[in-house]
């Protein structure tokens, strides 16, 4: 492992972003950055502290960009390339930005924006780079970048992280993960969320490899093919990712795998014993886009040993669990989760009410429900807002569709709470079934009275295709709440 405690100088004739076509040295994509910025600045003036979007499917002219706008101190914007128009256009207006970078397969979305665009010309040239320093070095207190939530379950907030919290929670990973020189990370998660961002960032901060697809959704049979001939380390995954993954695996994968980091949502009992039984090193994260990523990581051994766990907080990281009067909570009692560190953002841009609710003490309150063992050792179960009162009852989600997953007919599911004017809510479950199979309402009902109290069992049963999910991979609850709330 790295020493973490001295910087760390990446050389520059090492890989850093290995690409379908081609690679680029550190050395490389310094000169391309410096072009980047010249282009930048030719389009227009800017000043530390400007708001800079980015719209950008490819993920080299993507990462250039990125990091020619820290280089000259603006704050990027990372925008989700499947917004509509209307969206896309909320978000740059929510957080002021002055510019709008797109490429070439973007440039039509961009213009329906309404945003002053600018198209990122051809940098691929070997003239000499472009010399320039001022801006002066940069500062930990800096804002890096305003990175918009992922929004399942409502309007997404505007997450101000500065230069420290990206640094902070780059060398906490590293320090919980392991690294090496020879490293060379995966990155299939889309790179304007923070799954896919701090992988980048984490592989400049510590000078090894970044494989890049050219696809621009998640290609099953490629991302086999390249975990099984590649020299791949390291791995970001969802559980749905990670599922649809096995389903289709025909060939192992390279021997130098040593870490499948898995995040965004709790993986079901039923994946993580088909992991254990291909010998797979899972490790077991618990983050958010407020906390740069990482919040709390459980290494293979720990994620066998006790699943379901995340784990301990990484270094710079603390975890609290409070109950409903702020007191915190005995060991194994469910509550919500806190975090505070070096990580935990700066607030939500242009938006003071959701920093006040959100930042508080010193402490970041998650919304997410969880619960710490007597080894200090996280469980995650919900988010708060996802939790179903009913007559009066706690009902979580995660547990209910656990149980949904084991009926045979059953990919996943969705549990959601509705309105219900006798019990204050009733449980609802959308059902995504396996390929030719099918399932009656009456019988994954009465599969579930075999298995749940009575007042957990879903009284309403919707079957889908697929449950709708965002880039990244995570349920989206408002849409599949739609399912049943627009019915007629």
């Amino acid at each position: 492992m790295s020493d973490l405690k001295r910087p760390l100088n990446p050389e520059p004739n090492n890989i850093f972003l290995a690409l379908e076509d081609t690679s680029l040295t550190f050395a490389d994509v310094n000169r391309r950055v410096s072009r980047t910025g010249a282009a930048i600045l030719r389009h227009r003036l800017l000043e530390p502290g400007d708001r800079v979007a980015i719209l950008m499917a490819k993920p080299a002219p993507f990462i250039l960009t990125l990091l020619a706008l820290m280089r000259l101190r603006a704050i990027s914007v990372p925008l989700n390339t499947r917004l509509a128009a209307s969206e896309l256009a909320w978000q740059i207006q929510n957080v002021d930005c002055r510019l709008l970078i797109c490429e070439a397969e973007t440039r039509t979305l961009a213009g329906e924006t309404g945003a002053n665009v600018m198209e990122l010309p051809n940098i691929d040239r070997e003239d000499p780079a472009p010399q320039y320093d001022d801006f002066g070095m940069m500062n930990l207190d800096n804002d890096f970048a305003i990175v918009h939530t992922s929004g399942t379950s409502g309007k997404p907030k505007a997450a101000t992280l500065t230069c420290g919290n990206i640094y902070h929670s780059a060398r906490a990973s590293a320090e919980r993960l392991g690294h090496t020189p020879k490293d060379r990370w995966l990155c299939v998660m889309p790179l304007y969320h923070l799954g896919g961002l701090s992988i980048i960032l984490r592989s400049l901060i510590y000078g090894s490899a970044v494989h890049l697809s050219s696809a621009t959704s998640f290609d099953v049979d490629h991302v086999n093919l390249t975990l099984s001939a590649l020299p791949i380390t390291l791995v970001s995954l969802v559980p749905t990712m990670l599922q649809r993954l096995l389903d289709a695996k025909t060939r192992p994968w390279n021997p130098h795998l040593r870490l499948i980091l898995l995040g965004g949502e709790a993986p079901s009992a039923e994946l993580l014993a088909r992991c254990a039984a291909d010998n797979l090193p899972i490790a077991a994260t618990y983050g958010l886009t407020e906390t740069a990523s990482q919040a709390a990581t459980a290494l293979p051994d720990l994620v066998y040993r006790k699943p379901g766990t995340v784990g301990k907080p990484l270094t710079f990281t603390q975890v609290r669990i409070i109950n409903e009067r702020g007191e915190d909570a005995p060991p194994n009692t469910p509550g919500e989760i806190l975090v505070s560190g070096a990580s935990v953002m700066r607030g939500y841009y242009n938006d003071p009410a959701a920093t006040a609710k959100a930042l508080r003490n010193g402490w970041l309150h998650t919304g997410d429900i969880g619960y710490l063992d007597e080894d200090g050792d996280l469980f995650v179960l919900q988010r708060r807002e996802d939790l179903i009162v009913s007559g009066g009852e706690n009902i979580y989600p995660a547990e209910v569709e656990a149980v949904l997953r084991q009926h045979p007919a059953v990919a996943e599911a969705v549990v959601l709470g509705l309105a219900d004017a006798a019990w204050g809510q009733r449980v609802a479950a959308l059902i995504e079934t396996r390929t030719s199979q099918s399932a009656a309402s009456d019988d994954i009902i009465a599969f579930a009275r075999q298995h749940l109290a009575g007042y957990k069992i879903p009284r309403q049963i919707a079957f889908a295709t697929a449950l709708p999910r965002t880039s990244s991979g995570k349920v989206q609850r408002r849409e599949a709440r739609k399912v049943f709330t627009d019915a007629p």
